[in-house]
């Protein structure tokens, strides 16, 4: 796939962390942004690349496919749906992710 920027140069990563989860929340502000639209999320970033791990590499459309919520209230609820989604469709590549998470999470 053709990406708009590298997912390992400063747009992708934006100067600080390269993946998954981390990228995904860079792209938001945490004060001005919710309540979120995933719909309008994706269409702002949809092909945006997010680094998963050191071999792969996904559009943030990708990781929405596997997301329930049409909407997030604040960026908690964001990042409990975004984790619990990526837990499941394979992309969250931590080991012992479940040590550090509810199964509510």
């Amino acid at each position: 796939m053709d990406w708009p920027h590298d997912p390992d140069g400063e747009e992708g990563s934006e100067g600080k962390r390269k993946y998954g989860h981390a990228v995904l929340a860079k792209k938001i502000d945490e004060e001005e942004d919710f309540p979120l639209s995933a719909a309008e999320y994706v269409e702002a970033y949809g092909d945006h690349p997010v680094r998963i791990d050191y071999e792969t590499v996904v559009s943030v459309e990708e990781i929405f496919d596997h997301v329930d919520r049409e909407e997030f209230a604040d960026f908690v609820e964001f990042h409990r749906e975004l984790g619990r989604s990526m837990r499941e469709a394979g992309y969250w590549f931590y080991e012992g992710a479940e040590t550090f998470v509810g199964a509510d999470a």
